[in-house]
């Protein structure tokens, strides 16, 4: 007997519809702007209805109430027709802020600073949730998630451009214009150090593992040494290497050469290696040893030596898993490399705490913001490898092709 059609049709979207609510609410119950008539003042918060009056207010939340009616009932054409909605809303928020600067901020006072209230984190946390949500309901690829930031960005540089008068005032901004130089080294301080203490930990992560499988006695020491190690706090571990290696800076000299102090980056990098073996040899032992033995038997009796089944079937079938953690272990090392700034490591976290210290939150979230898109950004690039590299995402592959 034929279904109706009314009972083939899936229910609503709960999470678009509750992520659409939670947006309107935020909306209209935080600040969403802060304007301040110069850096050393406290701004003053403004709500959505304050600056825009009653009716701005009431048509910027149309579009709120579009997607809830849209993810009520979520026939795949409303769900694209959603999925369209969310992303033009977050390409637009450049635009709707500089909209309120330019109605909240006073021309008389050029020293004015607009500050980015609640209203706006939580509308673009919700909203991304919501894209989140909509693309893995329309079964969309990486390739359509790339798509997406790809257009949020040129959308933003290109609002940035045309609207820059009006986007001049923004607190943040004005925090990166005075320091784009510091900015720049900065990033490339933080990315360095990271770099090198993921490669090296990555260099002996590997050489541990190996070493593990050789003895269950080393593997049971080798693991319960970095286990006690990743519990040290990281302030902690910081004040242990100090008086170590500024002996070492002392006699001897070509470490003193190569800028090793008490301070600095090395006992950030030491640190750094330091919490990354743990992720990085639990991974690599688990995937050298996760290998099926009948694959590795097959392997031998087609003649391979010992080296040749090593590199040529065990490494390559183990290294989905060692990619996870790298991937793990990049993500942790660049927020930790942060806190590294308080003992003269430099990079982004001087920001966080030059911020935290003047009580200026738009120089914290100078600093802040670039460790959370790398973190993001090493997430789903080594994430999108991992699967990639993977035997069912290369048999995808291999399908689709």
């Amino acid at each position: 007997m034929p279904v109706s059609a009314h009972a083939q049709a899936p229910g609503a979207n709960r999470v678009v519809v509750a992520l659409s609510v939670a947006a309107l609410l935020a909306l209209w119950g935080f600040a969403a702007i802060g304007v301040a008539p110069n850096r050393i003042v406290p701004g003053t918060p403004l709500k959505l209805a304050e600056v825009a009056g009653w009716l701005g207010a009431l048509l910027g939340s149309l579009p709120l109430l579009a997607l809830a009616a849209l993810a009520w009932r979520p026939e795949r054409a409303r769900l694209k027709a959603a999925l369209g909605l969310a992303l033009a809303l977050v390409m637009a928020l450049p635009a709707g802020l500089a909209l309120l600067g330019a109605l909240a901020l006073d021309p008389a006072l050029p020293q004015a600073r607009l500050g980015l209230g609640p209203a706006f984190w939580l509308l673009l946390f919700l909203l991304a949730l919501s894209l989140i949500e909509l693309r893995t309901r329309l079964g969309l690829g990486a390739a359509a998630g790339w798509g997406m930031v790809a257009a949020v960005v040129l959308a933003w540089g290109l609002i940035g451009w045309l609207a820059s008068s009006w986007l001049a005032p923004l607190a943040l901004w004005q925090e990166y214009r005075v320091r784009s130089e510091q900015f720049g080294a900065a990033v490339r301080y933080h990315l360095l150090l990271v770099g090198g203490a993921v490669g090296a930990s990555l260099l002996l992560g590997t050489a541990i593992a190996l070493a593990m499988r050789r003895s269950r006695r080393i593997e049971r020491l080798g693991f319960t040494l970095l286990n006690v190690l990743q519990t040290i706090p990281s302030l902690a571990l910081f004040g242990l290497l100090l008086a170590p290696l500024a002996w070492l800076a002392a006699n001897v000299g070509w470490l003193h050469a190569l800028g090793v102090r008490g301070i600095g980056w090395a006992p950030a990098f030491l640190a750094l290696l330091g919490y990354s073996l743990l992720p990085m040899v639990r991974n690599t032992f688990v995937a050298l040893s996760g290998v099926e033995a009948g694959v590795l038997e097959a392997a031998r009796g087609m003649g391979m030596s010992r080296a040749q089944v090593f590199w040529q079937v065990r490494l390559p079938l183990a290294l989905p898993v060692v990619l996870e953690g790298v991937r793990i272990t990049t993500v942790q090392a660049i927020g930790l490399a942060a806190v590294a700034a308080l003992i003269g490591a430099g990079g982004l976290g001087t920001f966080i705490f030059q911020g935290l210290g003047q009580a200026a939150m738009d120089l914290v979230l100078l600093g802040a913001l670039p460790i959370l898109a790398m973190a993001l950004a090493a997430d789903a690039l080594l994430g999108a490898l991992s699967r990639r590299l993977s035997p069912r995402g290369a048999h995808s592959q291999g399908g689709a092709g």
